[in-house]
């Protein structure tokens, strides 16, 4: 199959006008995969710059994750950014996963190292044939054809890192194996994101998108940070937390939350947002609306 014709991703990230994109997960069953399927519809009529889909934690629904961004690709005026871990893979394996997306014209991957499968928190242990590390597998998809090739950013810190400046070095070793822009972790707080930012920008010309989620679900939200490893100040959870038992006062102060993090990293020269729908748009909506983008 012949890949469409579409703007890079690292080129529309250093454009005047901030991109927009969305990051959706894999369906479990029928029931999700149309609710995918409706949040996607009505996102693409804002004509993100990308959109993207995880795998799952500790690197399950891989098949899942393969099968909608080929659908994205197929069936959508979108630009799938395809997902991809060194997790429990050969360096065959990866090989023919690369092959795959580059077979339905998908040329923008995101090289993650991932999780260790079962227990996101146990000690990374490779695969006996697999890769180590995400530079390495930025530098695989490079070898293996002309994509344009993301990589993730922890402005709170990986879980693994010692202090910031170890994840600027990271960074700066994957920009070095090739790739040509950054999407981070959530952002709770504007001032973790830009310091990231501009510690890599000091060395490097990689554009960082910061994470985005409008919090609908007090728990939810706690369990996603939990398994990250990220904290959460207390100037972003305690006004959620003041209104917990109201899902409606829960909705309304999370899109604030998103809207005013959102405007600061803007205001400050963030290349674009990059919004965690939890396969859900209206609330996405919200924000963007407030936006006025």
């Amino acid at each position: 199959m012949e890949a469409r014709t579409e703007s890079r991703i690292p080129d529309l990230l250093r454009e005047p006008a901030p991109s927009i994109s969305f990051e959706f997960f894999p369906p479990k069953d029928d029931a999700s995969e149309a609710q995918l399927w409706t949040a996607i519809r009505t996102l693409e009529r804002l004509a993100p710059a990308f959109v993207s889909v995880t795998y799952g934690a500790g690197g399950t629904t891989q098949d899942r994750t393969i099968r909608v961004t080929e659908r994205i690709a197929h069936e959508t005026t979108l630009t799938p950014l395809a997902h991809l871990t060194c997790v429990g893979a050969s360096v065959a394996a990866l090989r023919q996963v690369i092959g795959s997306y580059a077979a339905v014209g998908v040329r923008h991957i995101l090289a993650l190292r991932g999780d260790p499968p079962g227990d996101i928190r146990a000690a990374w242990t490779p695969h006996p044939d697999g890769l180590d590390h995400a530079e390495h597998l930025v530098a695989l998809i490079r070898e293996l054809g002309s994509f344009s090739v993301g990589v993730a950013a922890f402005p709170d810190s990986h879980p693994d890192s010692p202090d910031l400046d170890h994840d600027v070095e990271v960074l700066v070793r994957k920009a070095d194996a090739g790739a040509e822009f950054a999407v981070t972790q959530m952002v709770f707080d504007a001032e973790s994101y830009l310091r990231l930012r501009d510690k890599v920008a000091a060395r490097r010309d990689l554009p960082i998108t910061p994470g985005v989620m409008p919090v609908t679900n007090v728990r939810q939200l706690t369990r996603m940070a939990e398994l990250m490893g990220t904290p959460l100040p207390t100037t972003f959870i305690n006004p959620l937390l003041a209104v917990a038992d109201d899902a409606e006062a829960v909705r309304e102060v999370g899109v604030a939350l998103a809207v005013e993090l959102s405007e600061r990293m803007l205001a400050e020269g963030a290349p674009g947002l990059h919004f965690i729908t939890m396969n859900r748009s209206t609330a996405t909506l919200e924000v963007y609306e407030h936006l006025a983008l």
